[in-house]
């Protein structure tokens, strides 16, 4: 049975497989002894390496053992845990914050316990799985409206009738690169008495002038009461949070299943965190250096001729469309030391596959122009510039 259907899914070029990486993260790896240029990481700012972080995990792991051993409400919560809720609430400027896991965890568990059977979500089409899984999860009426247009959202949230209705969206699209209308998304919601769910996944630590996310790139953080993020991008860690008033954050303690039901994150990985959060404030030079980056990456990728989105952000996708090819062009960017995979359906609607670059603050100019190099001659041999 699984045989056959691994042949289904390889015949429309979406067989997967699992890559192991062979040193630690940053802007070269290594697999299999060939040396890369990483160009697919969301290591934004170079933290998941950092002295700080690494000294901080270690004495945490000296100090609480490895695992947290046990539920957050039995034994679970250790210093390290209410460290890092206590910092990051003061980052985002909230009352309260609570962490997780990851991020699948946090949205399979807060957007059940904010709406429910009776009531109606609207969801950006190209939100991430973990947005749209856990918004089918909580028994309401799914609606999804056209990536960024604000006018197909009223146009739902005038037909709605008299319940409750949650607006949810990406703040940074995770595929596209692009921003939420934010702005514009904020008016329309008020205007109708929609609330408003943000994952702010990959605009924490990068968008905003202190890195505190694409809510305070855009000066909205006022006028949304609550949202979510992680701590495995620009943080350099894992798990995710949710910051907002304490007493929904207390609602959520006695309410989100993924919260109640799961094993604490390690107390290493919550003590790293803190110590990400702080090294974001002390360093804001790679924020500086991760922008300029980028905009060097993205100036010779569109010089070469390759078609990128509009994206405002350190992610960068270049179309090619058909799953084979971007396939086979990923293939040709690795012969020639450069890891960007392929991405294909269905993490991408269909006639849409793209490489995902991605740029940090680690990356020199050296390894920036090595990379289009490499991509100039890939391109041309995959025919797709």
């Amino acid at each position: 049975m699984f045989e056959e259907q691994l042949k289904n899914i390889a015949a429309q070029h979406r067989l997967r497989k699992i890559t192991c990486i062979h040193t630690a993260p940053g802007a070269t790896i290594a697999i299999e002894g060939q040396r890369l240029i990483q160009l697919a990481s969301n290591d934004y700012l170079g933290l998941a390496r950092h002295p700080e972080l690494i000294r901080a995990a270690v004495e945490a792991t000296r100090r609480y053992g490895v695992g947290a051993t046990a539920a957050r409400l039995i034994c679970g919560t250790l210093p390290p845990h209410r460290d890092l809720e206590t910092a990051l609430a003061k980052f985002k400027g909230a009352e309260a914050a609570l962490t997780f896991g990851s991020g699948y965890l946090a949205n399979a568990g807060i957007l059940p316990s904010l709406i429910g059977r009776g009531g109606l979500i609207l969801t950006d089409r190209l939100c991430h799985a973990s947005l749209l899984d856990g918004c089918r999860l909580t028994g309401a009426d799914l609606r999804l409206y056209r990536h960024g247009d604000m006018e197909h959202l009223e146009s739902l949230l005038k037909r709605r009738p008299s319940r409750k209705v949650l607006v949810v969206t990406d703040g940074l699209f995770s595929m596209d690169g692009d921003l939420a209308p934010l702005p514009s998304l904020v008016d329309v919601a008020e205007r109708y008495g929609a609330e408003i769910y943000v994952d702010d996944a990959h605009g924490t630590g990068v968008m905003g002038p202190s890195g505190r996310g694409t809510l305070e790139h855009f000066k909205l953080e006022s006028r949304i009461a609550f949202h979510m993020g992680t701590l495995s991008k620009a943080l350099g860690c894992s798990g995710a949070y949710v910051v907002g008033p304490a007493t929904m954050i207390q609602y959520l303690i006695n309410t989100s299943r993924t919260f109640m039901f799961t094993t604490a994150p390690p107390p290493a990985v919550a003590a790293a965190a803190t110590a990400a959060l702080r090294i974001l404030e002390q360093e804001p030079e790679r924020r500086r250096r991760l922008w300029a980056n980028r905009d060097r990456l993205e100036s010779g990728l569109r010089r070469l001729g390759f078609r990128l989105t509009d994206s405002a952000s350190p992610i960068l996708p270049v179309l090619i469309g058909d799953a084979h090819r971007a396939t086979q062009f990923a293939e040709q960017l690795f012969q020639r030391g450069v890891y960007a995979p392929a991405i294909r359906p269905p993490t991408v609607p269909k006639t849409t596959s793209r490489i995902r670059v991605t740029i940090t603050s680690e990356h020199t100019a050296a390894h920036i122009d090595e990379a289009l190099a490499a991509f100039e001659d890939a391109g041309q041999a995959a025919r797709v510039i």
